[in-house]
C-alpha cells in the first residue's frame, strides 16, 4: 500500500509538472524572442526622425553610432538613389540580402530576414527620394537570452514538487501501513495464544475502528477462556462428593481382588480430578495475568466512574468537568485497579472539600505515558509530600486519611509516579503518570522530566487562558 501510494503520487505530480512546465518553458522562449525584436524595433525607430530630416551620410552615420545600444556594427541604413544620376547609399553594416531589402521597401512594413549568426529586422521608412530601409541585426544569443536559466529554474521547481509529493505520500502511507501491520501482528500473536496482546487505537478512522474491534474481541476471548476454565474447575469440585462416597464404599468391600481393583480405580480417578483442578487453576491464573497485561481503556473507565460520582456531585452542587476522555486511551493496568485508584482520588474530593467545590478529571495521552489529573477548587493540601508517604500525616493512626497509597502502587507498577500540587482551579491536583507498557521508564529518567515539563507548560497555558 505504501509503495502504491508513492507511485500514484509520483505519476500524478509528474504529469502536473509536465503539463505546466513545458508550456511555461515555451512561453519563456517566445518572450525572449519578442524582447529581442522589440529592442531591435526601438533601435530602428531612433533612425526614423533623422531620415525624415536628411539623408546625408555624415548625419546618418552619427545617428547610427548614437543608436547602437550593444556591440557596434549591428545597424545599417539603405538609402535609395536621389535624382537621375544619384546612387543608393549604404551606411553602417549590411547583412540582409539585397532582394530582402527590396522586398521590405516594396511591402512598406517591417520584416525579418535570416542571416548568418542570427536574423535582421528590416524597417522601411519614407524619405524624400523613396523608401529607405533600416536594418538591425539580432544575433541568436539575444533570441535565447535568459531562456536556459528559466528552464533550469522550472526544472528545479518541478523536481522539488515531485520529491515533496513523494515524501508526503510516503508519510501518509506509513501512517496507514503501520497500524495495519500492528493489527496483523497482534492477530498472529493472539492466534499463538498470547492473550495479553492488544493494539493501540490510532491511525485513520477505519483502522481505529478495526483496532477497537480487535481489542474487544481479544477481551471477549479472555473472558470466554476464563469462564471455560472456571466451569472446568467447578465441575471438578462437584465430582469430589461422589468420589468420596465411592472411596468410602470401596473401603467397606473387604479384601477381595475385586475390592482392591475398585479402590485402585477410585484413587486413580481422584488423582485425575485433582490434576484437572490444578490445571484449571493454573490456566485461570494465567488468563487473569494476561487480562491485566492487556490493560484497559482509561477513558472508558473514567467515564464509567464519573457517571457514578456525578450523581453525588449533583446532590452537593459541585461543578464537574471531564477532558480528554472522548477517545480510547489504553493503559497497562487492570480495569479494577484503575477504577479503585480513581474512586480513591474522587472520594478525597468529596471528603476533604466543602460542598459546592468544583472538580475536574483530565486525561493527557503523551508519547511515552498517559497522565490522569484529578483537580479541585478546594483549600489544597498543606504538605503534599507527607500525603504520599504511607504512615505519615495528621491522622491519629499515623495515616493521612487520603487513601493515596493504592494510587501510588498503581502508578509505580507501570514505572510511573504520583505528584500532588496546586491545580489551575486553585485547590489540589493529583497527577498520576502511567508509563505505557512498551516504553516503561523510571520516574527520574530524562523522558519523565521532559514529559513533566510539557505537562507543566500546558497547565500554565491553561491558567493564563482561564485568567
Amino acid at each position: 500500500m505504501r509503495w502504491a501510494l508513492v507511485k500514484v503520487a509520483l505519476a500524478v505530480t509528474t504529469m502536473v509538472v509536465v503539463a505546466f512546465a513545458v508550456p511555461l518553458g515555451l512561453v519563456v522562449k517566445e518572450l525572449a524572442r519578442d524582447r529581442a525584436y522589440s529592442n531591435a524595433e526601438r533601435q530602428a525607430a531612433t533612425i526614423g526622425p533623422v531620415l525624415a530630416i536628411t539623408t546625408g551620410r555624415p548625419q546618418l552615420e552619427r545617428a547610427v553610432a548614437s543608436a547602437e545600444t550593444g556591440p557596434g556594427g549591428r545597424i545599417g541604413v539603405h538609402v535609395p538613389a536621389s535624382g537621375k544620376n544619384g546612387k543608393p547609399a549604404e551606411i553602417g553594416s549590411r547583412r540582409a540580402a539585397q532582394k530582402d531589402v527590396e522586398a521590405a521597401a516594396k511591402l512598406g512594413r517591417a520584416s525579418i530576414s535570416p542571416v548568418t549568426g542570427g536574423s535582421s529586422l528590416l524597417q522601411p521608412t519614407a524619405v524624400a527620394s523613396g523608401i529607405a530601409v533600416v536594418e538591425v541585426f539580432v544575433p541568436d544569443a539575444a533570441l535565447t537570452n535568459g531562456v536556459t536559466t528559466s528552464w533550469v529554474v522550472l526544472a528545479g521547481v518541478g523536481l522539488a514538487l515531485i520529491i515533496g509529493s513523494v515524501a508526503v505520500a510516503d508519510r501518509l502511507g506509513t501512517r496507514m501501513v503501520r497500524p495495519a501491520e500492528r493489527l496483523a501482528g497482534a492477530a498472529h500473536d493472539l492466534g499463538k495464544g498470547r492473550l495479553g496482546v492488544r493494539v493501540p487505537e490510532d491511525g485513520p478512522k477505519e483502522l481505529r475502528s478495526a483496532a477497537s474491534a480487535f481489542n474487544s474481541m481479544a477481551d471477549q476471548v479472555v473472558q470466554l477462556l476464563a469462564n471455560e476454565r472456571e466451569l472446568a474447575a467447578d465441575l471438578s469440585h462437584r465430582l469430589r462428593t461422589p468420589l468420596t462416597v465411592l472411596r468410602l464404599n470401596a473401603a467397606s468391600l473387604g479384601d477381595t481382588p475385586a475390592a482392591e481393583q475398585t479402590r485402585a480405580a477410585v484413587e486413580q480417578l481422584e488423582r485425575e480430578v485433582d490434576q484437572i483442578i490444578r490445571t484449571a487453576r493454573e490456566q485461570k491464573a494465567q488468563t487473569q495475568q494476561a487480562a491485566a497485561a492487556a490493560g484497559c481503556d482509561a477513558a472508558e473507565v473514567i467515564r464509567e466512574r464519573m457517571g457514578f460520582w456525578s450523581a453525588l456531585a449533583e446532590d452537593e452542587g459541585r461543578t464537574v468537568r471531564i477532558a480528554g476522555a472522548d477517545r480510547p486511551v489504553r493503559v497497562p493496568v487492570a480495569r479494577p485497579e484503575l477504577a479503585a485508584a480513581l474512586d480513591a482520588m474522587l472520594g478525597n474530593v468529596f471528603r476533604h472539600t466543602p460542598e459546592g467545590t468544583a472538580f475536574a478529571v483530565d486525561v493527557h495521552n503523551a508519547e511515552e505515558a498517559v497522565i490522569v489529573l484529578v483537580s479541585d477548587a478546594g483549600p489544597g493540601i498543606a504538605d503534599p509530600d507527607a500525603a504520599l508517604r504511607r504512615g505519615h500525616g495528621g491522622g491519629g493512626d499515623g495515616s493521612t486519611g487520603l487513601g493515596l497509597d493504592i494510587v501510588r502502587r498503581l502508578a509505580e507498577s507501570t514505572g510511573g509516579d504520583v505528584r500532588i500540587g496546586r491545580s489551575v482551579l486553585g485547590g489540589t491536583e493529583v497527577r498520576v503518570w502511567l508509563a505505557l507498557d512498551d516504553r516503561r521508564a523510571r520516574p527520574g529518567t530524562r523522558r519523565g522530566h521532559r514529559l513533566r515539563r510539557t505537562l507543566g507548560g500546558r497547565r500554565r497555558r491553561t491558567a493564563r487562558t482561564g485568567s
